[in-house]
């Protein structure tokens, strides 16, 4: 093992070890699976969110690290009821309509909302490994110069919708990865200790696969990232809108958002989110037309390639 990586795994240590949360949001992924390593002498409990209808692949992945670790882990089964309610709260609470934000946090406030039932009032998440280590999939087929450039983007404008769920809620997260002295670390390593092959495959987040590549299962280490709405089996949603809303209302009610309130409406998953968002809020516009997102007209942060209002991904 490197010094970089005895580093990384202190330093994560380090940040936790004050730490008294008994719950992680626990996905079986690499980065809730490392925190559980952390944790796993505290005796900590999983917290996994499956759709009872969809298939999802947490399941599994969660239950393996789980028996090797030896931590107690929770299943939480949502309903498409419970699916249809985490989304009106989390709309309320994220104030966007934006489908892939909405459809990912809907998991981070199920499984909030779980906890706070049981008076629980601070977890630990994986939130920030994709952003400090380059885990994200659009990343690591890029050369280095952008991926060096693209993560000192992200680091630039990141934000974790499951911050602004907790505090809603009335509940703390601990995010050891976007610890300072953690970020500080990364921040010097070379791309390749970042993005890296194993047997032809390109994987990010190398360093943190190479430093727990000993304490947790292969099929955990290397498992390559999936987006949460994957993992949870929320990305069914999109083909649950499908079927519930016909071609027709679509068009119509399509027609009368871009006729009344200038807003340009992509799927029917994006229009049930966005009548839920108008239940509640005015659509805000941009004080300059430069930074208008060209489908809702809202603001764009500088620095960012999507809108975070609508979702419109390219903005040109």
């Amino acid at each position: 093992m490197t010094n970089d990586m005895v580093e990384i795994r202190s330093l994560l240590e380090k940040s936790l070890i004050d730490s008294d949360a008994k719950w992680i949001a626990f996905s079986g992924g690499l980065d809730s699976s490392i925190v559980a390593k952390i944790q796993s002498k505290k005796n900590i409990n999983g917290m996994t969110i499956i759709t009872k209808d969809f298939v999802g692949t947490d399941l599994a992945y969660s239950q393996i690290t789980a028996k090797h670790l030896g931590i107690n882990l929770k299943l939480k089964y949502a309903e498409i009821s419970d699916m249809l309610n985490a989304i009106t709260e989390t709309v309320k609470i994220l104030k966007n309509f934006n489908d892939i934000e909405i459809r990912n946090s809907i998991v981070s406030y199920l499984y909030l909302s779980e906890l706070k039932k049981n008076n629980i009032s601070t977890v630990i998440t994986g939130d920030g490994a994709d952003e400090i280590f380059a885990g994200y999939n659009f990343l690591i087929q890029k050369d280095h110069a952008e991926i060096k450039n693209e993560l000192k983007r992200m680091k630039e404008i990141m934000h974790f919708p499951s911050q602004k769920i907790a505090n809603e809620l009335g509940m703390s997260i601990e995010m050891p990865f976007i610890d300072e002295n953690v970020i500080k670390i990364a921040e010097t390593l070379s791309i390749d200790s970042l993005v890296n092959k194993k047997d032809g495959v390109t994987f990010g987040k190398w360093i943190l696969r190479k430093a727990f590549e000993n304490d947790l299962p292969s099929s955990i280490v290397w498992r390559q990232k999936t987006p949460m709405q994957d993992g949870s089996g929320t990305a069914a949603l999109t083909k649950l809108f499908e079927s519930i809303i016909t071609d027709e209302i679509f068009m119509e009610k399509s027609k009368k958002i871009k006729s009344e309130d200038g807003v340009t409406i992509r799927t029917k998953e994006s229009l049930h989110y966005y009548e839920t968002y108008r239940k509640e809020f005015e659509i805000p516009r941009s004080k300059n037309e430069i930074n208008a997102c060209p489908d809702c007209n809202s603001e764009i942060i500088d620095n960012s390639k999507f809108c975070r209002m609508c979702g419109k991904f390219p903005l040109t």
